[in-house]
């Protein structure tokens, strides 16, 4: 496009000059104008699992395959021969003794997909706080505190929990799970594993975590999986507590053990 200036020759050459620092001041400042942020996406609310096709929800918003599971052999045989007995258990209509059977916690990341039940975020600025309706388990993820070394956490069921944002993703640290905690499908752990999750809303009704477990010392390599939640708008959790049924209390006050 032909400046104005260069189609009238009679124009003050001192005019000309001072339009094109004019138009030049306001082209830098244009360009120096700040990006805008993105928006934080709040994951306050109900979700529960979802599912695609055959009645479910749109097969496109669903989760990708996951990953394969690589256990070093010396994890991978006794694991594999727990996982049979299971399955012969299950034809016989019996169950192995299992960490919920037990009343143990089910702990990260086993606790974000229990079955049909729900979790509840309650997000704020500092902190986003994930409750299980399964056994009323709750883990705390502090957005505004760096992760500490994993040698200075003392391992629990949940961990230590740290979230940082990676534009509308938010990126979770996890360390600190005892070797008690149920790992994915129940695949063997150790202290040194590490647990990287990627929330990130898919629609405004829609959720995706993303699960990277990494355990230098019983995997071959990292396993990766996809949980996909879908909002419960109207729903209210309910008290889930597993009950003690191997001990009773006698009339004397006296804990017992309930024998077969």
């Amino acid at each position: 496009m032909a400046e104005y200036w260069e189609m009238d020759p009679g124009a003050d050459p001192r005019n000309r000059l001072l339009m094109k620092t004019i138009l030049y001041a306001a082209l830098a400042g244009a360009t120096l104008l700040p990006a805008q942020p993105t928006k934080t996406p709040d994951f306050t609310g109900v979700w529960g699992p979802f599912t695609a096709g055959r009645g479910g929800g749109d097969p496109k918003l669903a989760p990708p395959p996951a990953g394969q599971l690589v256990l070093k052999p010396e994890y991978a045989k006794p694991y594999e021969a727990r996982r049979a007995a299971e399955a012969e258990a299950n034809k016989r209509g019996e169950q192995l003794a299992s960490s919920g059977a037990q009343c143990i916690p089910y702990g990260v990341p086993t606790m974000m997909s229990v079955a049909v039940y729900p979790v509840e975020i309650i997000q704020t600025a500092k902190q986003m706080t994930i409750i299980s309706e399964a056994f009323s388990e709750v883990r705390r993820v502090y957005l505004d505190r760096p992760q500490a070394p994993i040698e200075d956490v003392a391992p629990g069921y949940y961990g230590r929990s740290v979230g940082k944002w990676d534009g509308d993703t938010l990126v979770v640290d996890t360390i600190g799970i005892k070797t008690a905690a149920s790992g994915y499908r129940g695949m063997p752990h150790s202290e040194k594993m590490r647990i990287t999750e990627r929330f990130k809303m898919i629609t405004p009704d829609v959720m995706h975590d993303q699960i990277t477990i990494d355990d230098p010392v019983v995997l071959e390599k990292p396993m990766v999986y996809t949980l996909a939640y879908k909002r419960l708008p109207n729903y209210e959790m309910v008290e889930f507590v597993c009950d003690n049924n191997r001990e009773y209390v006698d009339e004397k006050g006296v804990v017992r053990m309930r024998v077969k």
